[in-house]
């Protein structure tokens, strides 16, 4: 990987929707290179993804909750059963492993208070291998990005 890749990365992270015409442009290259290291850069796994970032309030997904966790038993059965039932619950956002006082911390989008109550005695309350959790609301979102570079 190059300087020119990592521009193209820094210019797509922003807009994925950026044609190879705009993209050689702004990185001093012919749309074909563009086009070839895209390629290059989808197929190694460096852009995992593409997607479309959506307005929470405007779908009515109104309330931000940041979650600890921390697991009564921590074998690698129990771990992978709760990282499988996080990636199955379509609130979670974000799911993150982590070290520290809570063995997971999350991002929980919910439309209100009552679907994140459903959601803590589903997933939290009913789970008898959660041993606590701490929520934190969202008063305000000051900074949401996936940016790397």
């Amino acid at each position: 990987m190059d300087d020119k890749d990592l521009d193209i990365l820094k210019l797509m992270q922003g807009n994925a929707r950026l044609t190879a015409d705009s993209l050689s442009a702004e990185v001093g290259l012919s749309p074909a290179a563009v086009q070839k290291r895209l390629k290059r850069l989808r197929e190694s796994g460096v852009i995992q993804n593409e997607i479309a970032v959506l307005s929470p309030q405007k779908l009515g997904r109104e309330m931000t909750v940041i979650v600890e966790v921390t697991l009564e038993r921590e074998s690698r059965q129990h771990l992978d059963a709760f990282k499988q039932r996080m990636r199955g619950a379509p609130q979670v956002q974000q799911c993150y492993y982590a070290t520290g006082a809570a063995d997971f911390v999350l991002i929980v989008v919910t439309k209100d208070i009552k679907e994140y109550e459903a959601f803590t005695q589903e997933h939290f309350f009913d789970e008898s291998n959660v041993s606590r959790f701490n929520s934190s609301v969202v008063m305000e979102r000051v900074k949401v990005s996936l940016d790397i570079l």
